[in-house]
């Protein structure tokens, strides 16, 4: 198993109250696997996707990712996991808007103290993967909102994580756009990347091979009811 979320709960302070976001959340993604995570605004999806990422901790539960148990590691630890087995795709890019993008893309290689000739090189491979290897000195400005987020998708790939995970991947492009981006996914899962998606549209939902559905904190698995800790999965 490559990724298996147990009985995550996810509370946050606001003022004297705690609130519930995540309740009781079991999860398991095999290697390989296109899982899209779907749920409406305030589903408790986005604190999902930054548990899944190791960017937030639950509030209880246990998180193992490629055997790692995340929520026992200290910080410096949780940095090297994000590096090395997740690539992050956003709605809005995050691109570095003054580097080019074959710095943005070379970006993880360099925070892994990659060699600077090494991580360009690779870096190149993966812009010619998502098809522009002509804009490798374009700044982000100078680049559609298609090709900012294949860069982004490229930047992701380049550190070869164990993980895509892709928040809201189409949110920002046109409908033409959308679909190289998501014809992308599909390559890339062919090629055995292990995909999680999250996304609030159908169609989007579609390209996935599952399909599971946050709602108000709870986890659903096609029509079936909340996917609860219980004997299955102990």
């Amino acid at each position: 198993m490559l990724l298996e979320l147990k009985n995550i709960y996810k509370n946050y302070i606001q003022g004297t109250m705690e609130v519930p976001v995540l309740k009781d959340i079991n999860l398991c993604v095999e290697e390989g696997e296109y899982v899209a995570i779907m749920g409406p605004s305030g589903s408790g999806k986005s604190t999902l996707m930054n548990i899944i990422g190791c960017i937030d901790k639950p509030t209880s539960g246990t998180y193992l990712l490629d055997d790692v148990e995340i929520e026992k590691c200290k910080d410096k630890e949780l940095s090297e996991v994000r590096n090395q087995k997740i690539g992050f795709v956003f709605q809005n890019f995050n691109l570095l808007p003054r580097q080019s993008a074959l710095d943005n893309v070379a970006l993880p290689l360099q925070y892994a103290k990659v060699p600077i000739k090494k991580r360009k090189q690779k870096a190149k491979e993966m812009l010619e993967m998502v098809d522009l290897a002509d804009r490798v000195s374009f700044k982000p400005t100078q680049l559609s909102g298609g090709q900012k987020q294949r860069v982004a998708i490229a930047r992701a790939m380049v550190a070869d994580p164990k993980i895509l995970l892709a928040d809201e991947p189409t949110g920002a492009l046109d409908s033409k756009s959308g679909l190289q981006v998501m014809e992308l996914f599909d390559t890339l899962h062919k090629q055995g990347v292990t995909i999680i998606m999250i996304t609030h549209s159908d169609e989007i939902a579609s390209y996935a091979d599952r399909v599971v559905k946050i709602i108000d904190g709870e986890l659903y698995e096609g029509d079936a009811q909340p996917v609860t800790g219980g004997d299955e999965h102990e």
